[in-house]
């Protein structure tokens, strides 16, 4: 069994110490044998608050095509509706170029953008942990590579040792029956 200091001098050519503290935590786990694969959503396992609720909400729905959907019909009736009281009454709620829908939707994105912003850095969060648990596994899996590796090199060189071996017993012998069958060579 390898020790983490020998596995960060060997595989990684650079002294544990010297080692950042997630890439340590690698070498242990590859010096221990012990996996380092682990299940990242129970990291997030607290309920979320209401406030981060409201916000995916938010995010969730915004992001949709009903929101999409649902805004073009509001801003069609709206001009639909001014169109029709100008022509039937010559008076509107809201005459062109609009004013009151114009403030409602920079209200509307005014307060939509930060809670969608909210939400994407939850996200955003969530997807470092995630990242940084897969480069541990990816360099633990490296590492395990690069260990099988050696120990492949290791076992090759020990057959070849045993190969030259048995392949000099095999010139010996032959050299005997030769000797044997041609005793004047």
């Amino acid at each position: 069994m390898h020790k983490p200091d020998e596995i960060a001098t060997k595989l990684l050519g650079v002294a544990y110490e010297a080692l950042d503290e997630r890439t340590q935590k690698v070498a242990r786990h590859v010096a221990q044998r012990t996996h380092i694969a682990r299940n990242v959503a129970r990291d997030f396992a607290a309920p979320p608050s209401l406030g981060q609720r409201a916000a995916d909400a938010v995010a969730r729905f915004g992001g949709s095509w009903p929101f999409v959907g649902l805004f073009a019909a509001v801003m069609l009736a709206w001009v639909t509706l001014n169109a029709y009281l100008l022509v039937s009454r010559g008076k509107t709620f809201d005459p062109y170029p609009y004013i009151l829908l114009n403030l409602f939707l920079s209200m509307l994105a005014a307060i939509q953008a930060p809670v969608i912003l909210m939400s994407q850095n939850r996200q955003s969060e969530k997807d470092r942990i995630s990242a940084e648990h897969d480069y541990e596994v990816n360099l633990k899996a490296e590492l395990e590579i690069m260990l099988l590796h050696e120990k492949i090199d290791v076992l090759r060189e020990k057959q070849w040792d045993e190969l030259l071996q048995i392949q000099k017993e095999q010139l010996k012998l032959l050299a005997a029956m030769a000797r044997k069958t041609h005793p004047s060579t």
